[in-house]
């Protein structure tokens, strides 16, 4: 379904932790198309020995699509996400469904904690290899500048990391990217690796090149920017250029704007070994 990106082709190494970052062709509004394509290419990824699969930014419903997040919102509980949670439990592997449109008054119906008792949130949810769900990211800052995000989410307000797959797992979500304060939180929160499933629009090219390195070179820490592909029926189109940087900020795996699957072999012992070359953190003043 999908092609792929990789920096390597060869069989993983079992010391490492293969990453798939799912760049999908996201059609707004056409929720069941878009879940079955995502459903697809986790199968794929796990097929090549993904230890863990990230899918962008609301990839079921598309983020330029504002009109259809109503209809389109779930509780977390839902069986929607429940597919994701079966196909982590079926390979194996776990699974970021990051992000979707949550219903936080059907989440908290269902005993979920949530930071409003009504209202939509932009909701990414990380799965182990057994399929528990193990984190919970609500975006944080919400795009205004002309979108209607910030007018129709509720912000989050939690910052936890989940240690998955070999590593300390934290989420932030595509605008979270300029606040680097945020990065700092999930640091000293013990995080190694950030997921940060997103759908960064043209023409903001550099920015998203260089907020994600940016990241990763101050906290010395693993960052992989997942973001969609496609044209929206707005006239936005997606970047792409889903990328993984090493904990030096150098990209390991990267991709133009086509549909692909960037595939990355991460060493977990990689941060500590930076960080004790290269020991930056230590001479922080600000906390």
């Amino acid at each position: 379904m999908t092609d792929t990106a990789t920096t390597d082709t060869s069989a993983p190494d079992t010391s490492t932790t293969r990453l798939a970052c799912v760049q999908l062709e996201i059609d707004g509004g056409t929720v069941e198309a878009n879940l079955t394509r995502a459903l697809e290419a986790i199968d794929e990824a796990a097929a090549d020995g993904a230890d863990l699969i990230a899918l962008p930014e609301l990839f079921d419903v598309g983020y330029f699509a504002f009109e259809t997040y109503e209809r389109a919102a779930v509780s977390l509980a839902s069986e929607r996400l429940e597919r994701f949670a079966d196909r982590a439990r079926r390979h194996g592997v776990a699974i970021l469904a990051g992000t979707v449109i949550e219903d936080l008054a059907a989440s908290a119906a269902d005993g979920l904690d949530v930071p409003a008792e009504s209202g939509l949130a932009n909701t990414a949810v990380l799965f182990d290899a057994t399929g528990t769900r193990r984190l919970v990211y609500r975006k944080h800052h919400l795009f205004g500048y002309g979108s209607a995000e910030s007018e129709r989410l509720e912000p989050g307000e939690r910052v936890d990391v989940a240690d998955v797959a070999g590593f300390t797992v934290g989420v932030t979500t595509c605008y979270d990217l300029r606040f680097p304060e945020l990065y700092r939180r999930l640091l000293d929160a013990g995080a190694d690796l950030v997921l940060v499933p997103s759908a960064w629009p043209y023409p903001r090219v550099e920015h998203w090149q260089t907020l994600p390195r940016s990241r990763a070179i101050e906290n010395l820490s693993y960052v992989a920017a997942i973001n969609g592909s496609g044209t929206f029926e707005s006239g936005d189109t997606l970047v792409g250029r889903t990328t993984v940087y090493d904990p030096w900020g150098t990209p390991i795996a990267t991709c133009d704007d086509a549909p692909k699957t960037v595939t990355a072999d991460l060493d977990p012992d990689r941060v500590a070994a930076v960080r004790e070359e290269f020991p930056a953190l230590g001479d922080r003043r600000i906390e």
